[in-house]
């Protein structure tokens, strides 16, 4: 992949974020500003989901992903990728985008923060962005007591492709990071910055993608389409799929993409939503029977209902170079948003694709959002939004021993490093990293206190009673004072009673010592006959010592 040294410049003009108040609507955009090797997003401007040609000519020149910084390796221990339908702490939005586009997001606020359950995480580009859209939200009812500002320049509205994806590792919050598959770095580098931000660890899933085309359910099955493969050619199909399984524990099915002459970003969330364990929503075509688009989409409900899934279909509609679809939604808790539209050939189809998702999720508030604006940019709500899941403490933190996954046997002088991750709805204050040497009935020993809510410790093994099922417990603490914990497995610790000759090992050898010893002959230095510590040297001596020295300690 051509590198070459370059700045990519995300323009915030604050005039474009007043505009709202002002009553002026910032001239449409579909393509950032080439100058040089930059690239300039205007803050205001409709940047389009799909790549602009002026993106796709820098691409070729020179790459994509250059100069974002990421986490590393796969998470180790217990994985489990979290559906949209699994219980929602937050939605997280890009505060980006024309007047139009923010009123969507508005709205979109205002039901998830007065009937969905949860908050609305926006990421703004200033402080004075942050002080209009506060003045937005609220005019526009939204419940500000259940909002979160993070001030950070963003140069697009299109959160879903872009990140951050949450695992659950044990049952602590992480994020899963691709390389964006557009040349748009602040973006890109937003589920780094946002994992410093929470302290949630940070892992670099090794493909170039969008994370719009990707879907799954909460039996570790995921589904995308091959536009995956053909953004990551130097893999085979195997080889992408065993990274979805590495990182984020997934088995993933693969479909065909539609045409870029009906959708121009390939993505399955434009026709596909999984809303249950054995529920999917899937386009129908009923302007277009018999079309690539609704062969696909057959074939896929065919698939899905062969899995046990129950298949609804609401219908979807091509219109001048636009993919009207009423699958691209945002699931949030017992909350529902769809899309609904006014070009006049797709209107009628808005109550049809309603009464659609009130028979799929009987109980559900379903609320439609006009979104025409948004629409003829290539994406809909689900585009604009990451789910945050809720954490797993119940309002207490939540921990997750990193590594050692399995400490083996320590002696005195060894160095054990140590990583930990924690998680809380609101935040880690602390964490504490204890030792137990009897099972973990009590932890009187302190590795380390005070440590942030994740990172690493190098541990000096201190000179310890042999203990053959010590633990370590990372205990986090929030700043209410409530606490959670993880405790490792059990291992040994301290230098084994049977191991005479000090050489860390148990075998012959130190059988041969002790026996010399026991006998009245010299004892190697730190042993005495006195095995058992009663103060004589008998046969309860001797009997312990076998007993040692059998089970290896």
């Amino acid at each position: 992949m051509a590198q070459k040294n370059r700045v990519v410049v995300g323009c915030w003009l604050v005039g474009a974020l007043f505009a709202g108040s002002l009553g002026a609507q910032p001239a449409p955009t579909r393509e950032p500003i080439r100058e040089g090797d930059r690239l300039i997003y205007p803050e205001g401007a409709a940047i389009p989901r799909s790549m602009t040609p002026i993106e796709a000519e820098w691409v070729r020149e020179f790459g994509l992903g250059g100069g974002v910084p990421r986490g590393s390796g796969a998470p180790v221990g217990p994985v489990y990728c979290s559906p949209e339908y699994d219980p929602t702490q937050a939605i997280l939005f890009s505060w980006n985008g024309t007047t139009s586009w923010l009123t969507i997001i508005t709205q979109m606020a205002n039901r998830i923060t007065r009937f969905g359950n949860a908050e609305a995480w926006i990421v703004v580009g200033s402080e004075s962005a942050r002080n209009t859209a506060t003045t937005q939200l609220t005019n526009g009812g939204v419940d500000m007591t259940k909002v979160r500002f993070f001030v950070r320049s963003l140069n697009t509205i299109w959160i879903r492709d872009y990140g951050p994806r949450y695992i659950f590792q044990g049952d602590v919050r992480a994020i899963v990071d691709h390389v964006y598959n557009r040349p748009r770095p602040l973006d890109d580098a937003l589920p780094g910055w946002i994992g410093g931000q929470i302290a949630h660890r940070v892992y670099a899933l090794p493909l170039i993608h969008g994370g719009g085309n990707f879907h799954l359910d909460g039996n570790d099955n995921g589904f995308a389409t091959r536009l995956i493969t053909n953004e990551n050619p130097t893999l085979t199909e195997p080889q992408v799929l065993d990274l979805w399984h590495d990182y984020q524990n997934l088995d993933v099915h693969l479909f065909d993409p539609f045409p870029t002459s009906v959708d121009a970003t390939q993505h399955i969330d434009m026709w596909m939503q999984v809303m249950a364990d054995d529920k999917v929503m899937i386009s129908d075509w009923p302007l277009a029977s018999g079309s690539m688009q609704d062969q696909i989409c057959d074939a896929a409900a065919s698939y899905m209902a062969s899995r046990g899934f129950q298949v609804f279909r609401p219908p979807a509609v091509a219109v001048s170079g636009t993919h009207y679809t009423y699958t691209n939604v945002v699931m949030c808790n017992d909350l529902v948003l769809i899309p609904s539209y006014t070009n006049s050939t797709v209107s009628p189809y808005n109550a049809t694709a309603l009464a659609t998702w009130q028979a799929a999720m009987p109980g559900k508030r379903i609320e439609q959002i006009n979104c025409q604006s948004l629409v003829t940019s290539a994406g809909v709500m689900h585009c604009i939004v990451m789910h945050i899941p809720r954490a797993r403490g119940n309002g207490s933190p939540t921990a997750y021993l990193v590594a050692p996954q399995a400490p083996g046997r320590l002696l005195p002088g060894d160095s054990l490093p140590i990583e930990w991750i924690s998680d809380d709805d609101r935040s880690v204050t602390s964490v504490d990293l204890l030792l137990s040497t009897d099972g973990g009935q009590t932890f009187p020993l302190t590795i380390a206190a005070g440590r942030p809510a994740l990172g690493t410790f190098s541990w000096a093994v201190p000179n310890l009673p042999y203990a053959g099922n010590a633990k370590i417990r990372v205990l986090a603490r929030d700043a209410s004072g409530n606490t959670g914990w993880f405790d490792s497995p059990s291992f040994a610790v301290g230098r084994c009673p049977a191991d005479v000759d000090g050489d860390g090992s148990v075998d012959f050898f130190d059988f041969d010592a002790f026996v010399g010893c026991f006998e009245g002959g010299t004892c190697p230095p730190g042993v005495s006959a006195d095995f058992n510590g009663d103060g004589f040297a008998d046969f309860f001596d001797f009997d312990a010592f076998v007993q040692a020295f059998d089970s290896g300690c």
